[in-house]
């Protein structure tokens, strides 16, 4: 038998693990609510509900980023299928852009499986060498530290520090993470500053969430902005304009002169 935990419909009813849609969920549930409660099969307690809440927010937007240039496009080509756009802005969230928050949730939680809550400083710091030490010789990359514009430290580090704090969600992960930018800078002479990766990634594993939800939020709360940046292009377009910009960089393209103006 092919069935799922999750929810069933029958006639009359629509059940979501194990309660029904219209009469107890519909007008009771914010989506965040109803989100973990399809995941967990239960409803977030308020501290879980606050910490999933800042994720969303922080994966929201960021400008014009790939994401947001691959919707844009897709929509220039496809303005039938919205669909297919915000698919499009998801499909690049992988090891370089947005997914990296479950990597970083997986090296923490993998290098601070024998760290004790309450660790020393000198034990976390030494934890840290480790991670820092074993990423040099296996050639692996640290994920979290480091950004390509936030070269003096990303902004939203120390607003995700101080809200964890605030919410009983600073343990041995968040330490662990400033412990490894110590290391690399101290010892290392790397100037690579945490950035929202390893604090999102942080987070999830303080939580003691399974590390792929921190890509799952992550995607969530950039379909929002997606869906944002489609909104915008339909009344204040600049596809056609990256595409123009790109045409315009090969000598080898004709472009008509009205085009590069526009661009």
């Amino acid at each position: 038998m092919i069935q799922t935990e999750i929810g069933y419909t029958t006639i009359d009813r629509i059940t979501v693990r194990g309660q029904d849609l219209s009469n107890e969920l519909l007008g009771k549930l914010d989506f965040v609510e109803m989100m973990m409660l399809t995941i967990l099969g239960r409803v977030p307690d308020a501290r879980e509900k606050r910490m999933v809440n800042l994720i969303l927010v922080t994966a929201c937007d960021h400008g014009l980023t790939p994401s947001a240039m691959a919707a844009r496009l897709t929509y220039l080509g496809a303005p039938e299928a919205m669909q297919a756009a915000i698919a499009a802005g998801l499909l690049g969230a992988g090891s370089v852009f947005l997914g990296t928050t479950q990597n970083a949730a997986e090296l923490l939680i993998g290098a601070a499986r024998d760290l004790a809550d309450d660790a020393t400083d000198q034990a976390v710091m030494s934890c840290a060498r480790q991670v820092v030490q074993s990423s040099k010789e296996h050639k692996r990359p640290i994920y979290g530290v480091g950004h390509p514009i936030h070269v003096n430290g990303d902004p939203r580090v120390a607003a995700l520090a101080e809200i964890s704090r605030e919410n009983d969600c600073f343990g041995k992960h968040w330490r662990l993470a400033y412990a490894i930018e110590r290391v690399l800078k101290d010892e290392q002479g790397k100037d690579l500053p945490l950035n929202a990766v390893a604090a999102i990634g942080a987070i999830v594993a303080d939580m003691g969430w399974e590390p792929l939800l921190a890509r799952g939020f992550m995607l969530v709360g950039r379909a929002a902005g997606l869906l944002a940046h489609l909104f915008e292009e339909r009344q204040q377009p600049v596809g056609q304009q990256i595409w123009d910009l790109v045409l315009s960089q090969d000598p080898r393209n004709e472009i008509p002169q009205r085009k590069l103006r526009e661009a």
